[in-house]
C-alpha cells in the first residue's frame, strides 16, 4: 500500500492493490443494488473483479432479523483475481443482524461501517442480541464506522415530495456514495443508471441521485475515515473490450448464438424457478433476435414444448435447478429415446427438496449424469464462472446438434448470480456447426447412424419420410418393437454415441508440475477458488497441481494416464462427494480423496490451502 497527497484533497489518498467489501443488511434495504452498482462502476474503472451475492433463503423472512439478512459480497483488484475473497476488508451493515451475521467473516482490523439509526433497542431485539455490540466492546480489534445513515438521508432528502417511508429507500444509494468517495469511485455510471431506471417517476430519480451525492460529499465534510483509497485498473488482464457480466446473462447469450451458430431457432420452454428464472427473462428480451420463449405451467409442460420444438426443427432448450430437473425426469427420457437434440440448463442449488433455494451446492452431478428411470444416458458439461458460461451454452448446443441428444449444461447459485468483466469474444472465434435435414426418402432409415453415431432429423411434414416418434423402443427403421436383442442394440447405440461424444473434446490441461505428490481436480464453480488456492500453495513451497473439468459426462479422454502420475488426487466439491464417486467407480485403482463441504456457502481459499498443507504434511 502506498500513500500519496492528491492535490485538493485534505486527506491522503492511499493505494490498494485489492479491496474485498461486503454490503449487508435486510432484504428491503438494496444491498443487492448497492453492490451491483458497485460492481458495475468498479468494471467501468477497469478493475478486475469477482462477486459472491447472498439472498436470504426464506421467502419474505421478518424484516430486521437473522434471516431476513441480505449479503453482497465483491473484490476488485488491480490484478486478476478468481474468487469474490474469503474475508471482507469492509463490513457495511445497515443494521445489528446484518452485524451480527457477518461479524465472524470480517478481517481482523477490518472496517465496520454500522447504521446506527437502526440499533434501536427494538432493532437489537429482532436481531436476538441482548447487549449493543457498538457499545459492549465486542468489536474492540476493528475500526468502527458509526454513521446514522437514516438522519443523513432524511436531512439530504427534506425538501423531496417524498413520504418519509420512501425517504428510507434511499438510504442504499448514501450507503453507496459513502463507498465511492471511500474507494475513489465516479458517480456518474450509477447517476445515469437511476436517470435510466426511474425515467416515468423524476421525484425517484432526483431522491436517489441526491442521498448518491449526499453520502459521497459525507466522506469530505465529515472526515469519518482517515483517508480513502484507490484501487489502480488492472494491467495484467488480455486485451480486449470488456463488459460486466452475471453468469445467468452470460449464459442466455451463450444459448442465443449457440442457436445462430447452428442455424436454428431457440425455444425455451421453461417455468419460473429460483435461481434459474432470469435465464428465461434474459432470452425473453432477444425476441428480435427470433427466441421464442414459453412461460409453462408446470415444469414437465415447459420441457415438453421445448422436445416439440426441437422435433419441429429448432432448438429445443429448458431451463430449471435441482427440483425441476426432478420434475423433468420422464420427459428427459424421452427426448433420449427419440434422440433430439435439447439443452437443458439446471442452474443448481442447495437441497434436498426446497432446501435452501438462494444458497449454492453441486449436488446434482449425480442426478444428470445416473437420474433418470431406465439406461438414459447425455452429456453433461459443467460452467465454471459468470465469464465461460457464454462459451459453455455454445458448446451445449455443439453437441446436442451434432450427436441428437440432449445435453444437461450444470451451473449454481454462485455462477448465476455472480459477476465478472467479460472480454467480448471475436466473431470470427465463433466456429458455426449447422444442423443439417433429411429430405431424401431413398435409402432413410430413422435410426440408421452417421460416424459419430447420430441418427438423421428429418422435419415432420417432409414429403415420403414419415416416421413414428414416442418413448416405446423402436428399431432401426422406427418401427416400435419389443424384440429383446433389438433393445439390447438400440442401448448400446444410444450409449456409445454419448461416449463418442469425448473424442471432440480436449484433454483438460494440467496447471503447476505434471506429475507428483497432489493432484486437486475440480469441476463447476469450484473452479476460481480451487485455482487462487494452488497458486497460494505453490507459493508456499508445496509440490500441488490442479486440473478443471468443464465435461463431467463423459469423461475425457486421457485422464487416467493423468492420474497416474499423481500419489493422490483431491476433489473438493459443494456436495457429499459426488464426483468422487464418480471418479472412483470409472478408475478405481487411483487414490480419490473425498473433501466435501454442504453449507450453501462456496469454498474459501483457505480452506483449499489447509486442506493441502494437511494432505502434504502427512
Amino acid at each position: 500500500m502506498t500513500t500519496t497527497e492528491k492535490p485538493g484533497a485534505e486527506l491522503p489518498l492511499q493505494q490498494l492493490d485489492h479491496v474485498v467489501i461486503r454490503f449487508a443488511g435486510d432484504s428491503g434495504d438494496g444491498m443487492q443494488i448497492t453492490g451491483n452498482q458497485f460492481t458495475h462502476t468498479s468494471a467501468l474503472v477497469g478493475n478486475d473483479l469477482a462477486t459472491l451475492p447472498d439472498f436470504p433463503a426464506e421467502i419474505r423472512a421478518p424484516a430486521g432479523t437473522r434471516p431476513g439478512v441480505s449479503g453482497f459480497q465483491l473484490q476488485f483488484s488491480s490484478r486478476d483475481v478468481h474468487t469474490p475473497g474469503d474475508a471482507p476488508d469492509v463490513l457495511v451493515a445497515m443494521n445489528p443482524a446484518a452485524l451480527a451475521v457477518n461479524i465472524k467473516d470480517l478481517k481482523k482490523g477490518g472496517i465496520v461501517v454500522a447504521n446506527t439509526g437502526n440499533f434501536k433497542d427494538s432493532d437489537l431485539r429482532k436481531a436476538q442480541l441482548e447487549k449493543n455490540p457498538l457499545t459492549d466492546g465486542s468489536l474492540e480489534g476493528f475500526r468502527v464506522i458509526e454513521v446514522d445513515i437514516n438522519s443523513r438521508v432524511a436531512e439530504a432528502l427534506s425538501e423531496s415530495p417524498l413520504s418519509t417511508k420512501d425517504k428510507q429507500r434511499c438510504k442504499n444509494f448514501y450507503t453507496l456514495g459513502l463507498m465511492y468517495w471511500v474507494y475513489s469511485r465516479p458517480l456518474e455510471p450509477t447517476m445515469e443508471w437511476l436517470a435510466t431506471k426511474f425515467k416515468n417517476k423524476p421525484e425517484l430519480v432526483d431522491a436517489n441521485q441526491k442521498a448518491l451525492q449526499a453520502g459521497f460529499n459525507a466522506g469530505d465534510i465529515h472526515e469519518l475515515f482517515q483517508g480513502h483509497y484507490e484501487v489502480p485498473k488492472a494491467t495484467d488482464l488480455p486485451t480486449g473490450t470488456y463488459r460486466n457480466i452475471m453468469g445467468n446473462q452470460a449464459l442466455a447469450m451463450g444459448l442465443v448464438a449457440g442457436a445462430k451458430l447452428a442455424n436454428l431457432q431457440p425455444v425455451l420452454g421453461s417455468y419460473p424457478i429460483t435461481p434459474a428464472s432470469t435465464i428465461l427473462e434474459s432470452l425473453a428480451a432477444y425476441k428480435h433476435y427470433g427466441v421464442v420463449t414459453i412461460q409453462a405451467e408446470d415444469e414437465i409442460a415447459a420441457i415438453c414444448a421445448a422436445i416439440g420444438a426441437s422435433y419441429a426443427g429448432a432448438l429445443g432448450m429448458t431451463s430449471t435447478s435441482g427440483p425441476g430437473m426432478a420434475l423433468k425426469g420422464e420427459a428427459m427420457g424421452l427426448a433420449v429415446s427419440t434422440e433430439l437434440p435439447l439443452v437443458i440448463v439446471d442452474i443448481q442449488r442447495a437441497g434436498p427438496s426446497t432446501g435452501m433455494p438462494t444458497k449454492v451446492e453441486q449436488s446434482d452431478l449425480l442426478q444428470s449424469i445416473f437420474g433418470r428411470n431406465g439406461d438414459t444416458p447425455m452429456p453433461v458439461i459443467a460452467v465454471s464462472s459468470p465469464t465461460d458460461a457464454f462459451a459453455l451454452a455454445i458448446e451445449a448446443c455443439r453437441i446436442a446438434v451434432q450427436y441428437m441428444t440432449p445435453v444437461i449444461l450444470l451451473s449454481d447459485n454462485f455462477v448465476a448470480n455472480g459477476a465478472e468483466p467479460w472480454r467480448l469474444p471475436s466473431m470470427d472465434d465463433l466456429k458455426p456447426f449447422p444442423a443439417s435435414f433429411v429430405s431424401k426418402p431413398e435409402g432413410h432409415q430413422t435410426y440408421k447412424r452417421d460416424a459419430r453415431g447420430s441418427r438423421p432429423w428429418v422435419k415432420p411434414g417432409t414429403a415420403g419420410m414419415e416416421f413414428r416418434i414416442g418413448g416405446l423402443e423402436k428399431d432401426t427403421d422406427g418401427n416400435i418393437s419389443i424384440d429383446p436383442d433389438n433393445h439390447r442394440s438400440m442401448t448400446d447405440q444410444r450409449h456409445q454415441k454419448v461416449q463418442n461424444v469425448a473424442d471432440s473434446i480436449p484433454t483438460p490441461e494440467v496447471f503447476g508440475p505434471q506429475e507428483g505428490d497432489l493432484l486437486i481436480l475440480g469441476w463447476g464453480s469450484t473452479g476460481g477458488i480451487i485455482t487462487q488456492g494452488v497458486q497460494t500453495a505453490q507459493a508456499q513451497g508445496h509440490n500441488v497441481s490442479r486440473i478443471h473439468l468443464t465435461h463431467v459426462w463423459p469423461l475425457p479422454n486421457g485422464l487416467d494416464e493423468i492420474f497416474g502420475r499423481f500419489k493422490a488426487i483431491l476433489i473438493p466439491e459443494m456436495n457429499m462427494g459426488q464426483m468422487t464417486r464418480v471418479m472412483r467407480s470409472e478408475m478405481p485403482h487411483h487414490n480419490f480423496i473425498s473433501y466435501p463441504k454442504v453449507t450453501g456457502q462456496p469454498f474459501l481459499t483457505t480452506e483449499i490451502v489447509d486442506k493441502i498443507e494437511s494432505l502434504l504434511s502427512k
